[in-house]
């Protein structure tokens, strides 16, 4: 059965070329239109079996455009209306033109491919998504450069079969990527296998890892589970020295052997492991096998915290808003914008899992449709404590005085670990007057004489 052909018209290049990638990524055929002229055309070349329409067009608007295939007896496929500034009536009259649903934008991407996915169903049309999770749908979201380019590595390292080490801190969505990887890889019809390295134990590992042929009886190991598919290791630090060798000789030889067992057996698994960011300090303090990260490591990939992409803030909010609805059957609420612009500001030490509790908490805390800034204030008022990392501090919840205070703290011991404790250095440094800055220090509290110094 061929592809399900889907017709996009929309007078925005970026939205155009936005959905033909997604959609195409997701094996649907995909048609462009600039305008209604062009959205005639195409449709009197050849049939389409769904129309995703904008309402907003320089010629002729989606909504007259709709009307013209429906008065002419020409709507012979669903259409699913888009726009930016939608209305109730604007809805109910798509709706009443035989419009199949209408999706608001900036789009939803989630919503979009499920009701891309529902339209054709509808028509008796299957989608071509063999999977049970589309790539597109396990795609870290974002449209910062730093997402987007991480998608883009993600998407060559798909192509390939080797192995994977994705680092990162806690909660910043490693498994995530390495499932959409598995997704787009030539294995992603296969199984997806997660092993938590927490659950290895000495006892235990040569049964979990290489599965045992005991008394007649076959179990398998988690390299044979994830044969012809992806093995995820969560958190590799976790695994004990000795589940770290077997790991290290199976990879090295590329076959295993189940215990009790005399006949070695290929490994037909691509393995994927996730490890904190600060691995390289494992590795030197021997709670990690150098040989094994190496090898893991033909591949890396380092996904960065919220911080640093926080101008993702508000597409997350919304992505897990209409994921939590979906899933959850939470009540539907929106972030208003100033809300949406505190939260921008927020530094998430617990990344990417922080802002998907947090958007469940108020989705099941309120009652108003939209989220506002004082609500959004009570639930992240608790600030960061006062020995977390600057970055992952929440100064703007703090008066101005204590945040300057505490900016300057850190910032100072920090300046002053990097001189060696050496207060002539750290005045050049800061470009302060060195009298000046002793009285700094002692007003903050910072105890330069704890850092070693010969100055």
């Amino acid at each position: 059965m061929s592809n399900p052909h889907v017709l996009v018209v929309d007078d925005e290049a970026d939205i155009r070329v936005l959905i033909k990638d997604i959609l195409t990524d997701e094996s649907y055929d995909v048609t462009s239109a600039a305008d209604a002229s062009e959205a005639r055309a195409a449709r009197a070349a050849q049939r389409f079996d769904l129309v995703l329409l904008d309402i907003w067009m320089p010629d002729t608007d989606g909504i007259t455009l709709l009307r013209e295939w429906s008065d002419g007896g020409e709507l012979n496929c669903p259409v699913v209306i888009m726009s930016g500034h939608g209305t109730v009536d604007t809805a109910v009259e798509a709706t009443r033109l035989g419009a199949f649903d209408f999706v608001e934008k900036p789009l939803s991407l989630a919503k979009l491919l499920r009701t891309v996915e529902a339209a054709l169903e509808s028509a008796g049309r299957q989608s071509p998504a063999a999977r049970k999770l589309l790539p597109s749908l396990l795609a870290p979201v974002g449209r910062s450069a730093l997402m987007q380019g991480l998608r883009e590595r993600v998407q060559q390292y798909a192509r390939h079969d080797g192995a994977v080490l994705i680092s990162g801190e806690p909660g910043t969505g490693r498994s995530a990527f390495a499932r959409y990887m598995h997704g787009l890889s030539r294995r992603g019809g296969e199984a997806l296998t997660t092993l938590t390295a927490a659950t290895i134990t000495d006892s235990n590992c040569e049964e979990q890892l290489l599965g045992s042929e005991l008394g007649g009886e076959v179990v398998a190991g988690a390299f044979e589970r994830a044969a012809g598919g992806t093995l995820v290791i969560d958190e590799l630090a976790d695994l004990t020295e000795n589940a770290q060798r077997i790991l290290f000789g199976a990879l090295e030889s590329g076959r295993f052997t189940r215990v009790g067992g005399s006949e070695p057996i290929r490994l037909d698994a691509r393995i994927v492991a996730t490890v904190s960011a600060d691995y390289e300090d494992r590795v030197e303090a021997g709670q990690l096998r150098r040989d094994l990260v190496s090898h893991l490591g033909e591949l890396k990939l380092r996904v960065p915290p919220l911080r640093d992409y926080s101008e993702d803030v508000p597409e997350l909010l919304t992505y897990y808003v209409d994921k939590l609805v979906d899933s959850e059957g939470l009540t539907f609420r929106r972030f208003s914008v100033a809300a949406q612009n505190r939260l921008r500001n927020y530094p998430w030490p617990d990344n990417v899992h922080e802002l998907k509790n947090l958007v469940r908490r108020l989705l099941l805390s309120g009652s108003d449709e939209d989220i506002g800034l004082e609500e959004v204030e009570a639930e992240i008022a608790a600030a960061s404590a006062a020995d977390e990392p600057l970055v992952k501090q929440d100064l703007l919840a703090l008066p101005l005085r204590e945040a300057r205070e505490q900016f300057e703290r850190a910032y100072l011991q920090q300046q002053l670990v990097l001189c060696g404790g050496k207060v002539g250095q750290l005045a050049k440094r800061v470009g302060m007057e060195r009298t000046h800055l002793y009285r700094k220090l002692r007003s903050l509290g910072v105890d330069f004489k704890s850092v070693t110094s010969d100055d």
